[in-house]
């Protein structure tokens, strides 16, 4: 899942910078390429960078990825947007029994990046990134977000919720809206709020996401478990699924947004917390004081 929170871009499809308003094409992609589940087919990367070059997309949200997949879609963004900036970020997923990341079949670490394409002006970004309080203790798999901010231009968050349990699936969603929203905005002041990615959850299910979705948000979704979610401050004038050509078990989610920054809350930005600078790197991890000891079975699900 992505978040994404944008303070304004030029007229026309344009970088994730400058000021008034413009046109954002998001894209979330789940892929799962971590080798184990069975909906890998090692082909889901290359098709990814296929549809960034026909599509074109401003931010590319990534689920179920390996760490080196990021660099290389990274890559395909690179090619069609030359003389702009990429920003990029990655979060393994935790691995409880070993308290290490997830991993990938082929070693590398498990998890969920982003992409944004950036104004040249940009300074670094800076990464945001957590664990969740609520978890399902019977995957042991640990779910996370990650954000990033640019330059007071630009938050992007990504996150892939719990599979194996909705009623966690929905704290975790409402942790992310209620609570790691507000808190980065508090650190980085208001812009507008844009949330995609596989939630797996649904519009009409039980639990139903829009139970955690604030009534003022625009919402729409891959005809399944993907979503992509917009504060009242953009419209999301349209969206499509993409075929993935059966190399993923999902697929792709695009929408084209409408940003204006003018619309914004009127609020002065809030002192960043104590000890964390502009651009500067900040963890937070928010786990359960306490957590029931239990066996931990031998298979997980990966496919999700």
């Amino acid at each position: 899942m992505l978040l994404l929170v944008v303070a304004g871009m030029p007229a026309g499809s344009s970088p994730a910078g400058g000021t008034g308003s413009g046109v954002l094409r998001v894209l979330q992609m789940n892929l799962c390429n971590s080798g184990r589940a069975g909906c890998w087919t090692g082909r889901a990367v290359p098709q990814a960078a296929e549809v960034i070059a026909a599509e074109l997309p401003d931010v590319v949200t990534l689920n179920e990825i390996c760490r080196d997949d990021v660099d290389t879609l990274e890559g395909a963004l690179t090619a069609v947007h030359p003389g702009s900036r990429i920003a990029t970020a990655f979060q393994a997923a935790g691995d409880r029994p070993s308290g290490a990341p997830t991993r990938c079949n082929n070693g590398q670490p498990y998890g969920i990046g982003l992409l944004a394409r950036l104004d040249a002006r940009d300074d670094r970004p800076a990464v945001h990134r957590g664990t969740y309080p609520a978890q399902d203790l019977a995957d042991p798999e640990e779910r996370v977000w990650l954000c990033l901010h640019a330059a007071a231009v630009l938050h992007a968050c990504t996150t892939h919720l719990a599979n194996t349990d909705g009623a966690v699936a929905l704290a975790q969603c409402g942790q992310l809206v209620g609570a790691v929203v507000p808190a980065v905005r508090r650190a980085a002041g208001y812009a507008p709020t844009v949330l995609g990615g596989d939630l797996n959850l649904r519009a009409g299910g039980a639990p139903d996401v829009r139970s955690c979705v604030p009534p003022d948000y625009r919402r729409v979704d891959d005809g399944a478990r993907q979503q992509i979610i917009a504060t009242s401050d953009i419209a999301i004038c349209c969206r499509r699924a993409l075929d993935m050509r059966g190399s993923t078990d999902h697929p792709a989610l695009l929408a084209t947004l409408t940003v204006d920054r003018r619309r914004t809350d009127g609020k002065p930005a809030a002192p960043l917390p104590a000890g964390l600078r502009a651009g500067t790197m900040a963890t937070w991890v928010i786990r359960p004081a306490r957590r029931p000891t239990r066996r931990w079975p031998t298979a997980r699900r990966w496919n999700a």
